[in-house]
């Protein structure tokens, strides 16, 4: 019996629709089968100019060893804030999604050292204050499910992000004439991250079906407080993530090329929470902390 079965067996809330807990359980058993972590001894390092892609893309690449490497802190922050979770978001953030990033930011990392750039230094044990209070409340089991939804929202965003941005460097270092790095370090990392943000769009709109009205109330008022650009806990990274904007080219049509930006990665969460407003193409906390990480970066 595999431990997601063994999981089935044990877990019987009543307010789960087993209908979507069913397709959960299916999707992390097919992508634990489907994509285990990366080898790190598959990658190919060799390049061609190392000083030239590290001019080009270093900032993108530190800053997402960076996030990557952090998974570990995030693994910390979820088993704080989520003290009784379904099984089946347990199985997925121990299992299968930390595996494949802890992964990724290892060989992201060997990548930035061989291009003669710093290595990492990535926050992996220190929890803010503000989730350690949040977590408090979590034991309140009306709480934790605006806890799992916060924890689901934030996936999509950051995992939207990631795929954009995993298909912006491939597409940049193919230009660099970086086919090695590109073919076997970036294309298998970009291939786990749509997996990843499935995940997190189904349980977010399986669970938002069941929150109450003053639930879904909280949610939204707590998203437009907390929402912050992936991996920017400091105004230090949120400057370096307009850096990685930019680098990659988001920012190459001004306004418009961020606005699109935030179209996409708050896509999912417009549909959800902001379903009512008529004629908005993303929250406008999206855009505005993407407008803000730019302005940063741009007055260095």
């Amino acid at each position: 019996m595999t431990a997601a079965e063994t999981s089935r067996v044990r877990y019987r809330r009543p307010r789960r629709d087993e209908s979507v807990e069913a397709r959960l359980f299916e999707h992390v058993e097919r992508l634990g089968e489907e994509h285990p972590p990366i080898p790190l001894d598959s990658a190919d390092f060799s390049m061609k100019r190392p000083d030239l892609l590290a001019s080009r893309f270093g900032g993108v690449v530190a800053y997402m060893t960076r996030v990557e490497l952090e998974v570990e802190r995030n693994v910390l922050e979820l088993n704080l804030l989520l003290p009784d979770p379904p099984p089946v978001d347990k199985l997925f953030y121990a299992e299968v999604w930390s595996p494949q990033e802890i992964h990724h930011g290892l060989l992201l990392d060997r990548l930035q050292t061989l291009a003669g750039l710093p290595v990492s230094a990535p926050n992996v044990d220190k929890i803010s204050f503000q989730l350690r209070f949040l977590g408090a409340l979590a034991h309140l089991p009306v709480i934790q499910d605006i806890s799992r939804m916060l924890y689901y929202l934030t996936g999509v965003a950051t995992e939207k992000s990631a795929i954009l941005a995993y298909n912006l460097l491939h597409k940049g270092l193919l230009d660099l004439g970086e086919k090695a790095v590109a073919s076997t370090i970036i294309a298998p990392i970009r291939r786990q991250e749509p997996g990843h943000f499935a995940y997190y769009k189904i349980a977010a709109r399986g669970l938002w079906d069941e929150m109450a009205p003053w639930q879904k109330w909280l949610t939204r008022l707590l998203r437009k407080q907390s929402f912050e650009v992936v991996g920017a806990y400091n105004k230090r990274q949120r400057t370096e993530f307009g850096g990685v904007m930019e680098a990659l080219g988001i920012t190459a049509e001004g306004d418009i090329g961020i606005q699109k930006y935030a179209q996409q990665v708050g896509q999912v969460e417009l549909e959800m929470l902001w379903a009512e407003r008529q004629g908005l193409r993303f929250p406008s906390y999206v855009l505005d902390s993407f407008r803000s990480a730019f302005r940063l970066h741009r007055r260095g």
